[in-house]
């Protein structure tokens, strides 16, 4: 039982997955579709903040006295990838406005059916 409270945030990260890839598999709105897989990249982003956590680490600094350091780079991939994720969400969204002034729907299933019926 202890093992499960200790890792308790990979089970949220395990969580927050299933629940963005449910999203973006169940769903035929298109914002629902990014909500989801904006849910799935925060699990992400947990998982590698979590991996890259090191009990009693200290920051890379050198000073006397400090022997564990933590590794910052997951931190800084983290950073990058917020960015990118940010960015991928406006792309998103542009298109779903693109989508919308074509099609008249965001719904992927009637996007699907006026595709094929002209």
């Amino acid at each position: 039982m202890d093992f499960f409270i200790d890792h308790y945030n990979y089970w949220v990260v395990i969580f927050l997955m299933m629940v963005g890839l449910y999203t973006v598999i169940s769903r035929g709105n298109l914002i629902k579709k990014i909500i989801g897989l904006n849910i799935f990249q925060v699990s992400v982003f947990f998982l590698y903040i979590s991996v890259g956590t090191v009990e009693g680490g200290a920051a890379p600094i050198l000073t006397d006295g400090i022997e564990l350091y933590s590794n910052p780079l997951p931190h800084v991939l983290i950073l990058t990838a917020i960015v990118v994720g940010v960015a991928m969400t406006a792309l998103a969204l542009a298109l779903v406005v693109r989508i919308k002034e074509s099609y008249g729907t965001i719904e992927e299933d009637e996007i699907h059916e006026l595709d094929h019926s002209l």
